[in-house]
């Protein structure tokens, strides 16, 4: 088929044809920003916590007295163990998915002048490190006589477990094992390393840092108490937890169960990620409302242009031309608009992404989200004109000739 009539006749409806065009180059930019904002989402859902969340639970408590938390420590401690179905509790100052507690930036130097980033320290009691489940790639496990006192906010001079991927970051293609970093005046030394951790509210630095974690053994006392970490069978945890909530009032009727945090680590990693699936929902529901618009602007051209033609397809219908001509014609021009719009909207794209990037520390638009993109909407095109194009092409040229 000649391209060339098909240009000329487009180039009398320039303005029809410039309004549509713009509509698939907004919905080219939109659609791709936002499936790729979607996808994101939800990989962001499918972080691995690097503990057995299954088998885990946190009790949290507030509005005790602070000069009392190592007796607080000792009745919630032993009132806990006593619940049927408890396999361990200990305290620790976070959880996976829960509030963060112990967020702080290191060096790796004494000096401070060599910054490795912003991690969080998980400091659990004894026992935490087995009930956590986490593995263990490289190094040992916690000794009982690195369970030390803490005079603030962690031990000092520790050793430490750290994660892969934050071992990675901070001495690159080096064993991690012996290496000494600080935070402030308080030193630690690596002792192991952990295959998965994440932090309690994600990566401050973006989905890179989400594992940036440290775990300190420490001593319950003053400085660690209030949280408590659960571990029973994956099976009797719900009611493990429902008894443990219900025990609290008579073992520590001085403190408030902060119920919110008070779940298992299954709840809290639903109730965190229940915002991201909300967004991902109302992305697609953006799309499906922009592809469905989309469709109809098409469709009601396409149709007006039928109509506006019937003479001229009458001609054509006289002098020869089939069904099948009439109806590739329209199936041509239609996708020469919605390329010109997808080309468009390829810029346009790019430009929504650094938006984004600028303004909400997105990563960039990979390039083979464009062409997914372009192939969608010059599949939406084709079927959106199909049906005026088939109304076009049963037109019978005697009745097309004698309609003007």
């Amino acid at each position: 088929m000649q391209i060339q009539p098909i240009l000329t006749a487009l180039r009398k409806h320039r303005l029809a044809t410039m309004l549509i065009a713009l509509e698939i180059a907004l919905a080219c930019a939109v659609l791709c920003n936002a499936c790729f904002l979607i996808v994101n989402r939800v990989q962001q859902t499918r972080v691995i916590s690097g503990v057995d969340e299954s088998a885990l639970a946190a009790i949290k408590l507030t509005g005790y007295d602070p000069a009392r938390g190592v007796d607080l420590n000792a009745r919630v401690l032993s009132g806990l163990a006593k619940i049927p179905g408890v396999q361990s509790v200990s305290a620790i100052n976070q959880v996976p998915f829960g509030d963060h507690a112990g967020t702080a930036g290191i060096t790796t130097d004494p000096e401070g002048k060599r910054f490795g980033g912003v991690v969080d320290f998980y400091v659990g009691g004894p026992g935490s490190f087995k009930a956590l489940g986490v593995q263990l790639v490289a190094g040992r496990v916690p000794q009982p006589g690195e369970y030390q006192p803490v005079d603030f906010f962690v031990p000092d001079d520790s050793a430490v477990w750290v994660t892969r991927v934050l071992a990675e970051h901070l001495w690159p293609g080096v064993d991690p094992l012996g290496k000494e970093f600080w935070t402030g005046k308080f030193h630690f030394r690596v002792a192991g390393v952990l295959a998965h951790l994440a932090r309690p509210y994600g990566g401050e630095g973006g989905p890179s840092t989400i594992e940036w974690s440290v775990y300190v053994p420490a001593q319950p006392g003053a400085q660690l108490a209030a949280v408590y970490l659960l571990r029973a069978d994956p099976a009797r945890l719900p009611q493990v937890l429902r008894d443990a909530r219900a025990a609290m009032a008579t073992i520590a009727p001085d403190a408030v169960l902060d119920s919110k945090a008070s779940q298992t680590i299954g709840s809290l990693r639903e109730n965190y990620f229940r915002q991201d699936r909300v967004m991902a929902g109302i992305l697609v529901g953006v799309i499906a409302a922009l592809l469905l618009v989309t469709a109809l602007g098409i469709v009601g051209l396409a149709s007006f242009w039928v109509q506006q033609r019937r003479r001229q397809i009458g001609v054509r219908r006289a002098l020869g031309a089939t069904r099948g001509d009439i109806l590739r014609y329209f199936q041509t021009e239609n996708f020469l608009i919605v390329s010109g719009g997808i080309a468009l909207g390829m810029v346009l794209a790019f430009g929504l992404n650094l938006m984004l990037m600028q303004h909400y520390e997105l990563p960039r638009l990979p390039l083979y989200y464009l062409p997914v993109g372009a192939l969608a909407l010059w599949v939406l095109g084709q079927l959106a004109v199909l049906g005026p194009a088939l109304r076009a092409a049963a037109v019978p040229p005697v009745v097309a000739t004698r309609s003007v």
